[in-house]
C-alpha cells in the first residue's frame, strides 16, 4: 500500500482509461467515510466526455488537465436528496440554512480525501482543483444543480504520466498546539518556516516573480486580497442562490 508520505499531485495523465469498474468500485468503497447523521450530504458528478471536459474548463481558469485527464469528478455538499427523502415521508426538513452546508460540506470534503487516498492507493493520480470554490455559480450553471446542492471539491483523475516531486511540509511542531492554541512568535515563524523558504525551488519562485519574500508570493500575487474579496461575495451570492443563506 502506497504510503501518502510519498503522495504526488498528479497533473499529467496518460491515455490509459479509468475504467466503470475501477471508478465505481473507489466510489462505493469511500462511501464508508464518517459523514453526519449517516446521512452522506453529498453527491458526485462524474464528468468523462470531451464536451462535458471542455465545458467545465472555464470554471477552473481552463488548466489543462481538466480536459486531458480521463475523468473529473465534482462533489457536491447535496441537503436536496435528504430534504426531498424527507418530503417524501411525511417529514418538514429544515436544512436550507448555513450551518446545513457547512455539515453537507464536511461531508463532502471527508468522502473526497477518502476516495484520493483509495485512488492513489490503486496507482492512480489526482490532483485537487481549488478553483471550484472560487467560481461556484459557473460550475452550478455548468453542471445544473438543483437548489440545496453546491460544488465543493473537483478531482482529476488518470493514470500518472509524470514523476513531480513531493511537496514540502511544514514540520509537526508548527501546527501542533498542546492543551490550548499558542500563537506564533516571529521566533517561532522563522523556525517553522525558514526551511521552506530556503528551498532551492521557492527561492527561483520568489526571483521569477519578482519579489522580495515567498510570502509576498502568497500575498501580492496568488491569493490577493482583492480576489478574496471578489471571490467571497461570489461565493456568498452562488448559496444564497442554492438556498443555504
Amino acid at each position: 500500500m502506497m504510503s501518502i508520505r510519498n503522495r504526488k499531485t498528479i497533473r499529467k495523465y496518460s491515455d490509459k482509461i479509468v475504467s466503470e469498474e475501477l471508478l465505481n468500485k473507489l466510489l462505493e468503497e469511500a462511501e464508508h467515510t464518517p459523514t453526519m447523521g449517516n446521512l452522506q450530504l453529498y453527491s458526485v458528478i462524474v464528468t468523462r466526455s470531451k464536451d462535458g471536459k471542455e465545458a467545465l474548463a472555464p470554471t477552473h481558469f481552463n488548466q489543462p488537465m481538466v480536459t486531458e485527464a480521463p475523468v473529473v469528478l465534482t462533489i457536491c455538499a447535496d441537503f436536496r436528496r435528504t430534504s426531498t427523502w424527507a418530503e417524501n415521508r411525511k417529514a418538514k426538513p429544515g436544512y436550507d440554512n448555513f450551518l446545513s452546508f457547512m455539515n453537507a460540506s464536511t461531508d463532502a470534503l471527508l468522502y473526497t480525501q477518502s476516495f484520493c487516498n483509495l485512488a492513489e492507493g490503486e496507482g492512480l493520480g489526482t490532483c485537487y482543483l481549488g478553483t471550484t470554490i472560487y467560481m461556484p455559480q459557473m460550475i452550478i450553471d455548468t453542471l445544473k444543480l438543483p437548489k440545496l446542492v453546491f460544488p465543493i471539491a473537483t478531482i482529476t483523475l488518470g493514470w500518472p504520466n509524470e514523476e513531480p516531486n513531493i511537496s514540502d511540509r511544514l514540520p509537526l511542531s508548527a501546527i501542533i498546539h498542546n492543551e490550548h492554541y499558542e500563537d506564533y512568535t516571529p521566533e517561532k515563524i522563522n523556525d517553522y518556516y525558514t526551511e521552506k523558504e530556503n528551498l532551492k525551488e521557492n527561492i527561483q519562485f520568489v526571483e521569477i516573480n519578482k519579489k522580495e519574500t515567498l510570502a509576498q508570493v502568497f500575498t501580492d500575487i496568488r491569493y490577493t486580497k482583492k480576489d478574496n474579496e471578489i471571490m467571497s461575495k461570489g461565493m456568498i451570492d452562488a448559496l444564497k442562490k442554492q438556498g443555504f443563506i
